[in-house]
């Protein structure tokens, strides 16, 4: 009959213990994300925002928001990113003239936004996860 040898498992129990800390932490690390990339949309939103003039004092463009980071049931999050002055979906859309008579173009600040943040967000992403991946697992 053969001898089996022996074999070290501190290894694996380190990786077990590893992976534990890495689940447990993962929530946040989502919130975390989102936090980010809510903060780039708003980086990015805030310059596109046109002041109308003077006497307007920038509130359409001082009052961008960032909502709180909701996790959802599937083990994703949302998080909003809103202009509550009412008349930001006529500024970002285009509306009619008052007289009815002509078209006012819209400047969509937050659709630009939003899709030049999309672009970025895979790079964005993977580092995030890189660094997170490597505190979590040594190689």
């Amino acid at each position: 009959m053969g001898k089996l040898g022996s074999f070290d498992f501190s290894e694996f129990v380190k990786f077990s213990g590893n992976l534990k800390a890495m689940k447990k932490a993962w929530p946040g690390f989502v919130r975390e994300c989102v936090a980010e990339l809510a903060n780039r949309l708003l980086a990015e939103v805030v310059p596109r925002t046109p002041v109308r003039d003077a006497a307007d004092g920038g509130d359409l463009r001082r009052s961008w928001t960032i909502g709180q980071v909701i996790m959802t049931a599937d083990g994703g999050a949302e998080i909003e990113v809103f202009n509550p002055v009412y008349y930001s979906a006529y500024v970002e859309y285009g509306h009619r003239t008052p007289n009815h008579e002509g078209w006012v173009e819209g400047r969509f600040m937050m659709t630009l936004s939003a899709q030049k943040l999309e672009r970025e967000i895979p790079w964005i992403l993977e580092r995030k996860l890189d660094k997170f991946l490597k505190k979590y697992i040594r190689r």
